[in-house]
């Protein structure tokens, strides 16, 4: 939600969403940053689950930013551009400790020091920037050319002992087609959340991250079965890993599944 619009943050509060992100970035034009951060700085919403996605390090607004969050951090910034160590180290640095850090993977800087950003103190999970890492290598943002750098995010978090990372936007607001398969797209590839930019994409991002009651039937089976050996449910081959994707998969559950 853009901070400049403090006329809508009760709305993003009420959207059903898991997390506000109160914008000071790309959704604000440069005139109206200043504005921007002293709403945010007042807003009257629940801090345990706001994140502010401050401007960029090496910006001409991202030290003004810490400085208006300092005397009430939120429960997370979100760093877009995060390309070192020292990148998160100044948000940890002057926010302190309860702040966490989502640090957004944007650029081929970012991409090429990964371990280096995921071994930051502070850092709790990132997240993909897929729009502008497409313009900074010069590619279309597409789910299939840019899908060995979505499992390498995947694959260098979990390495790191972080949570799943969260995909980044999909920018048809109206099609929730597209809006679906994008979000299960993510979910597959091993993403734990996904990115959402209107209220209106929330539902079908919700129901592509929760299992499908085909898949919930195929875990139950699964976890009731004989464990004693190897064997077969519904024609495929059950084995200890197999039992456990399961068991991840129905503790996921909604209490009313």
């Amino acid at each position: 939600m853009p901070g400049n619009r403090p006329d809508r943050f009760a709305k993003a509060a009420a959207s059903g969403t898991d997390a506000v992100i109160l914008d000071l970035e790309d959704a604000v034009a440069a005139d109206a940053k200043a504005a921007a951060r002293r709403n945010v700085a007042v807003c009257t919403l629940d801090y345990a689950s706001l994140i502010v996605r401050v401007n960029a390090p090496g910006s001409l607004w991202f030290g003004d930013d810490l400085e208006a969050l300092a005397p009430r951090p939120p429960a997370a910034v979100m760093l877009p551009k995060a390309e070192s160590a020292g990148d998160v180290s100044r948000v940890a640095a002057r926010l302190g400790p309860q702040t966490a850090v989502i640090a957004l993977i944007e650029t081929a800087t970012g991409l090429s020091r990964l371990g280096e950003v995921l071994e930051a103190e502070g850092v709790a999970c990132i997240a993909f920037g897929s729009v502008d890492f497409a313009l900074d290598i010069g590619c279309v943002d597409s789910p299939e050319i840019l899908a060995s750098v979505r499992m390498e995010l995947v694959v260098k978090s979990r390495a790191a002992g972080l949570p799943p990372p969260i995909d980044g936007v999909t920018l048809a607001l109206d099609n929730m087609e597209v809006i679906s398969r994008d979000a299960l797209r993510a979910r597959r590839a091993g993403f734990g959340g996904k990115l959402a930019i209107h209220p209106r994409q929330i539902a079908a991002i919700r129901q592509a991250f929760h299992p499908s009651p085909e898949e919930i039937e195929w875990a139950r089976k699964v976890v009731a079965f004989d464990h004693s050996g190897a064997g077969q449910v519904d024609g495929q081959m059950i084995d200890r890993p197999v039992v456990e994707r399961a068991v991840r998969l129905l503790h996921h559950l909604r209490p009313a599944d």
